[in-house]
């Protein structure tokens, strides 16, 4: 699935990009024209706050979920109540800019992560559009288990 989050959306883009779903984040410099537009022509779902987007969104036919909480738990149980998690997609996309990661060889992340890192990890992905290396460190149990409450 495809979605487009509006500027509203920033940390829940983040979070459906770590879910492995692809999002495209509307910068501050389109207007709802522009997101429309490119909901259309990229087949995106658009993931909005703004009320007037969502109807202009159903009169043009455009799927459109509409996100009332400020809650990112809230917001991420809407969105995969209707589009639910490929747990083999997870960890697939960069959190940055949507690209999708490359597993990456250990030797190759040497000075590239920290040294305590490249030690107790023997897993890393890259992704080749932003350069940013990803590893599962502490954080991600604190990620599996937001991610276990939501399925």
């Amino acid at each position: 699935m495809r979605f487009l989050c509006d500027q509203m959306l920033g940390t829940l883009a983040k979070w459906l990009r770590i879910l492995g779903y692809d999002v495209y984040f509307a910068n501050n410099l389109e207007d709802d024209e522009d997101i429309l537009r490119r909901a259309e022509e990229e087949e995106r779902v658009i993931i909005t706050r703004d009320k007037y987007l969502v109807m202009r969104a159903k009169r043009r036919r455009i799927k459109v979920i509409e996100i009332e909480s400020k809650d990112l738990d809230e917001q991420l149980k809407i969105v995969t109540s209707f589009f639910p998690i490929d747990r083999d997609a997870v960890l697939s996309r960069c959190s940055i800019c949507n690209s999708l990661l490359v597993e990456i060889d250990k030797n190759e992340v040497k000075g590239k992560v920290p040294d305590r890192v490249y030690e107790i990890h023997d897993e890393f992905w890259y992704c080749k559009n932003c350069k940013k290396i990803y590893w599962k460190g502490s954080h991600w149990n604190k990620m599996k288990e937001k991610i276990d409450n939501l399925s």
